[in-house]
């Protein structure tokens, strides 16, 4: 069934790659787009019903491009300009 829902809803370029391959790939997609967005671990996990441990060992590899929030946010906690 997933199969040919992907083949109606995708390109035949886009069938034939591995984009959403299996209904687990777009549950992945959701947690790493939540996790790239900012919302805190926890509640990522609460959402995806993992445990905190599990969430990052699984994930920490898909969380990219937060650098400079994290430093803003250290400085702003700090009260630095």
């Amino acid at each position: 069934m997933w199969r040919k829902a992907r083949k109606a809803a995708l390109t035949e370029e886009e069938f034939a790659s591995p984009l959403a391959k299996r209904p687990y790939d777009l549950r992945h997609a959701a947690v790493s787009t939540w996790l790239n967005a900012g919302v805190p671990a926890p509640q990522v996990a609460e959402w995806a019903g993992h445990s905190v441990a599990v969430l990052l060992h699984v994930y920490a590899k898909c969380i990219a491009g937060q650098e400079e929030q994290a430093r803003q946010r250290i400085a702003d906690a700090l009260g630095e300009k």
